[in-house]
């Protein structure tokens, strides 16, 4: 008997790293982490205490509901780019509005840490497309095929698209394009 096992021992911890990587590709996740680490600070703030010294500084406004409301639903905001990818446009929109509307509300959105984070986390999931599939090497169907004498291309082998002079009639116009 041998040492080594006969099949791949990869650690656990290697797996779930591959597996995290691969769902972390096909969503907006660095849109939906900042969404959420906005809406901590500007959720909090209002609620919190600072200790300087001997000296407490209650930061409690008035809209202390108003700031935990926009906090809440920046965090789920943070979670549907996450877990619903194809409403990703419509939950960017409305955390970049939420993060306006905390401006006001919320200790100027959580002392602009909580603004910026949720501004941000909604611009990138406003913005952020899906991953196209990369084509195999090889061949695809936008490529021009080679030019041969007496092929398709013509028969001197100078396709239209090859030809850059603009003395080729591509479209039956003899080079004139019509102006109206």
């Amino acid at each position: 008997m041998s040492a080594k096992s006969p099949g791949p021992n990869e650690h656990f911890l290697q797996v779930y790293r591959r597996k995290f990587r691969a769902w972390r590709g096909t969503r907006p996740f660095w849109a939906g982490l900042l969404t959420i680490l906005g809406g901590v600070p500007i959720a909090y703030l209002p609620y919190g205490n600072i200790k300087l010294g001997n000296l407490t500084l209650a930061l409690a406004t008035t809209a202390g509901a108003g700031s935990l409301i926009i906090g809440v639903l920046l965090m789920v905001l943070g979670l549907t780019m996450w877990f619903q990818v194809h409403t990703r446009v419509f939950a960017g929109v409305a955390a970049i509005l939420l993060a306006l509307v905390s401006l006001v509300v919320s200790n100027f959105g959580g002392f602009l840490v909580g603004f910026l984070l949720a501004l941000f986390g909604g611009a990138l999931g406003v913005s952020w497309g899906e991953p196209e599939s990369v084509p195999a090497k090889g061949r695809t169907d936008k490529e021009p095929e080679p030019a041969t004498a007496g092929g398709p291309n013509g028969a001197d082998g100078v396709s239209a698209t090859d030809e850059l002079s603009g003395t080729i009639p591509v479209d039956g116009t003899n080079g004139r394009h019509r102006a109206g």
